[in-house]
């Protein structure tokens, strides 16, 4: 399967990259499914309603469908995360997988920057990511695209990728 990251600090641009990367992408006639690492807890249910009653009930999985889309829900309890690896095998396969976060894991990535955030850049200590997506002029060792230039970022993972 083929993976590539999107990573950097609270809004640097990530989700938004992601969203116009699967777009460029997919509208090139390529399959993508994708992967968002939060946080923070959340939830797709809503108390009260059946899948909801199921889950609290002490269901371990519950699986929502209609005929429009399915959503399985894994309750973890007393587990701990699953590594990325673990939840890229519940996938169907695609001809990529962009992945949102897991900054830690060692698939190649692309990092977001905005300046205004203040914060560091990952790129400089981090191998993994191959090259960063940013709102200013970056000189680094390694390529530098603005942040708004999806079309030449999608190059750029499609050719990491061999796709």
């Amino acid at each position: 399967m083929r993976i590539y990251g999107v990573v950097g600090w609270k809004n640097a641009g990530k989700t938004g990259l992601m969203e116009r990367l699967v777009t460029e992408i997919t509208g090139r006639g390529h399959t993508v499914s994708t992967v968002k690492h939060a946080h923070h807890r959340f939830d797709v249910d809503h108390e009260g309603k059946d899948s909801y009653r199921h889950r609290v009930a002490g269901a371990t999985e519950v699986l929502l469908a209609s005929r429009n889309r399915f959503a399985l829900m894994h309750e973890l309890r007393d587990e701990d995360e699953p590594p990325l690896e673990t939840l890229l095998a519940k996938l169907a396969p695609v001809d990529l997988v962009l992945v949102e976060g897991y900054k830690r894991d060692t698939h190649p990535k692309v990092e977001a920057h905005r300046n205004t955030t203040g914060n560091p850049l990952i790129a400089p200590t981090d191998p993994t990511v191959r090259a960063v997506a940013s709102d200013v002029t970056l000189t680094l060792d390694r390529p530098v695209f603005d942040l708004d230039d999806t079309g030449a970022i999608a190059d750029f993972i499609l050719s990491e990728v061999g796709l």
